[in-house]
């Protein structure tokens, strides 16, 4: 079982459904409906998607500054499981590679809803960044789902829990969870 003092998470792609709102921009904003979820196959866009790097990035952008039509939406049960650990731990550590929180600040905030006041955010600007704030804060188990991560954390000592989805499908022997439902069942609550 999962301790919930010593847990974090990740923000996009297990939280927040980014890469369905990635897509939702591609549509709005460019009029490319070629891509769908299960060809995002690598978390490095132009890698695995024939899309023009200029509308990759300037997607990209538009996700960081919360300039698109479209709405945000949170994984599935991602509210419920992080208000419970909120509530039950007095704290909900989010640690992400985004350079700046931007408004992802305000969104999970109202999804936190009572609980945000528990709830901090911590930026790092860089995958490689995050394993040094999960150690200063004492977290032994974090919920990623980016594979090169998952192996940075795993080095130093923190437990990934990989968040299923088409870019992390390679081998591995991390603990892997489809939903938030399972990671609830996982998480050993007091």
């Amino acid at each position: 079982m999962i301790d919930p003092t010593v847990l974090a998470f990740d923000i996009d792609g297990v939280i927040a459904d980014t890469m369905n709102l990635f897509l939702d921009i591609l549509k709005d904003h460019y009029d490319i409906n070629s891509v769908c979820y299960d060809d995002i196959t690598c978390y490095q866009l132009d890698q695995c998607l024939d899309v023009n790097p200029d509308i990759l990035k300037s997607s990209t952008i538009r996700i960081m500054n919360g300039d698109y039509k479209a709405t945000l939406a949170p994984m599935p049960g991602a509210a419920t499981v992080l208000q419970k650990v909120a509530a039950a731990t007095g704290r909900l550590l989010l640690v992400t590679a985004r350079p700046e929180p931007g408004p992802i600040t305000e969104w999970m905030n109202d999804l936190v809803g009572a609980q945000s006041d528990r709830l901090e955010i911590v930026t790092t600007g860089s995958f490689e960044a995050k394993t040094d704030v999960l150690l200063d804060n004492g977290i032994r188990w974090f919920v990623e789902d980016r594979i090169e991560t998952c192996h940075l954390l795993k080095e130093a000592g923190i437990e990934p829990v990989v968040f299923r989805q088409p870019w992390n499908r390679v081998p591995h022997d991390y603990l892997t969870i489809g939903s938030w439902p399972e990671l609830e069942a996982r998480i050993g609550f007091p």
